[in-house]
């Protein structure tokens, strides 16, 4: 039997509750499959933790998690820690050290989820962002020059290397290719005339090696209207770090809300684990009360399942999640319920239990 080994971030605000249910699930599904298992190790980091000791995770917190298959993360930021300390020092420390440049992204209408579109037929919102993770515009380069002087100047700078571009963009058209899927970059090489103008490109070069995938380029404006006007002309999307954090937001309100939104930080060649997590942040507003949406995390899941080889129940998972959406009897507040985010995830493990592969 295959043992995986998770390190548990459940974070702040409601991470913790709605990880609790990601993990009860994905236990439940080993023990349905009975041929592999899950060992997870819980480590206290986030923002509390910073606030105790004046860091967001030990400094030998990498090295720690090394060792793991994979890692599982609830939500970061916390009102009296700055925004970004709580993202550089913890979720992008993770992400650069263990070289996750893949951010793969669902957005998917499912059955039952709500849509503020009018018109728009649920299959025709079936997307798969593809976005940069390691570099781009949140590469951290840049400079703060006279800081607090009446003459002081910033600069952020993107980076764009030819190693990072091309490999997301190959990535990108050997999951279209996999999945018979057309594939879409998103750039905006008319106003920035080095960075995106040399991603382009790349799309360009790397394409010529697959001539069976059917490409577009649009500008970032306009795919956001179009992803409002005519979704159904997205599939899989690659597109930069700043670009895909912002239009994979935009995916999640038109697909069901932020509580069905989930995101996959993927080392592909897995010589460093990868981590999965709900990308609804933190909403301390609502912490301990039991009103947090799980079923992200509970996509999250599945994503997890899909990466450690497991795609079988991978898929019944995403399937579970709409079987709860059309019902309309065990939801959270957001999707219009009066259920627990507890109550919420044992309903996932009931239907789960029902199902064997």
């Amino acid at each position: 039997m295959d043992t995986y080994k998770i390190a548990v971030i459940a974070g702040d605000g409601i991470g913790p509750e709605v990880l609790e249910e990601g993990v009860k699930v994905l236990k439940q599904a080993a023990e349905c499959d009975g041929g592999f298992s899950f060992e997870f190790t819980y480590f206290p980091w986030g923002c509390q933790y910073y606030l105790e000791t004046g860091k967001m995770m030990d400094e030998d917190g990498i090295e720690t998690l090394r060792q793991f298959d994979a890692i599982f993360l609830g939500a970061v930021g916390y009102p009296g820690v700055p925004d970004h300390i709580s993202l550089w020092d913890l979720l992008l420390n993770i992400r650069k050290s263990f070289d996750q440049y893949v951010n793969l992204r669902p957005v998917k209408l499912l059955e039952g989820a709500p849509c503020p579109l009018k018109g728009v037929d649920r299959k025709d919102v079936d997307m798969i962002f593809i976005r940069e993770n390691s570099e781009g515009e949140y590469a951290g380069s840049g400079n703060w020059l006279y800081k607090g002087k009446p003459h002081e100047v910033v600069l952020q700078e993107g980076v764009f290397s030819r190693h990072g571009c091309e490999r997301i963009i190959r990535y990108a058209y050997e999951f279209a290719r996999k999945h018979g899927k057309t594939l879409t970059s998103i750039s905006k090489g008319n106003a920035l005339n080095y960075s995106m103008v040399f991603w382009d490109s790349i799309f360009k070069e790397v394409g010529s090696e697959y001539p069976d995938v059917t490409t577009s380029s649009y500008l970032v404006d306009a795919a956001s209207m179009f992803m409002i006007k005519d979704p159904g002309r997205f599939q899989v999307v690659v597109t930069t770090n700043l670009f895909g954090d912002i239009l994979t937001d935009l995916g999640a309100a038109i697909a069901g809300g932020m509580g069905l939104a989930a995101g996959a930080n993927l080392n592909p060649e897995r010589e460093f684990p990868s981590m999965f997590e709900p990308i609804h942040g933190s909403a301390p507003d609502i912490a301990g009360q039991g009103k947090a949406n799980p079923l992200a995390a509970v996509w999250s899941s599945s994503q997890l399942l899909d990466f450690l080889g497991h795609e079988d129940w991978g898929a019944k998972l995403v399937d579970i999640i709409e079987d709860i959406l059309i019902e309309k009897k065990v939801l959270t507040p957001d999707l219009g319920g009066t259920s627990t985010t507890s109550q919420v995830g044992d309903e996932v493990v009931l239907k789960l239990r029902q199902y064997t592969i």
